[in-house]
């Protein structure tokens, strides 16, 4: 019996793909680290991942599971429910213009 591999990027077994909430957590993810005036690099080093999955990330491409948010939150020195706010605030400033 094989052991199934594991990609980064998306859960096994998962078949959809939403943009939107991806590119509001990247941006809230970069927007912190820039604030804090670290390169990608130097960040994704100190999250525990690669430097191309971390790129991934901010773009929106990849959508992290819990732990590696987690991981980027404490890499942060930011709670993960910060970093959720943030990635809320991002949605709610999309394309909505219900107000």
């Amino acid at each position: 019996m094989q052991k199934p591999t594991i990609q980064p990027g998306r859960p096994i077994g998962t078949s959809t793909y939403e943009s939107e909430p991806a590119l509001a957590f990247g941006q809230a993810v970069r927007a912190a680290r820039v604030a804090q005036g670290v390169a990608q690099d130097e960040f994704a080093s100190r999250a525990g991942i690669s430097r191309s999955h971390m790129g991934k990330i901010e773009r929106g491409e990849h959508v992290p599971t819990l732990p590696l948010i987690l991981k980027i939150a404490t890499a942060l020195g930011i709670s993960a429910a910060e970093l959720m706010s943030a990635t809320e605030r991002n949605l709610g400033t999309g394309s909505s213009t219900d107000s």
